[in-house]
């Protein structure tokens, strides 16, 4: 399935919208994980526990709008874009979310 961030799609012909879709993802790391981000932030720089956090949850995100773009039957997604927050102290979530559309067939 075509993901995008743009409205329109090189090559292709969007013949109908079918409405908004989404995955959402929540996450924790866990208490090592969070032990040794902690002690990253004494020395500084990249906290590659949170970073990796962060990039396999939205894989994960992307995952589910896909899942969910299939079962309102589209071809793609079109202006796919990420929102994250905090839940809580320990708590990540990402949602990605788009527009699910029919594409014209060749």
């Amino acid at each position: 399935m075509i993901v995008t961030t743009t409205e329109n799609i090189a090559g292709h012909e969007v013949v109908e919208s079918l409405g908004q879709v989404f995955g959402v993802v929540v996450r924790s790391r866990g208490l090592a994980g969070n032990i040794v981000a902690g002690l990253r932030t004494i020395i500084g720089g990249e906290i590659k526990e949170y970073s990796a956090l962060v990039e396999d949850t939205r894989r994960h995100a992307i995952d589910r709008l896909v899942m969910n773009a299939r079962l309102m039957g589209a071809d793609a997604v079109v202006m796919m874009r990420f929102d994250s927050g905090s839940i809580g102290q320990t708590m990540n979530e990402v949602v990605a979310y788009g527009t699910a559309v029919k594409l014209a067939r060749p």
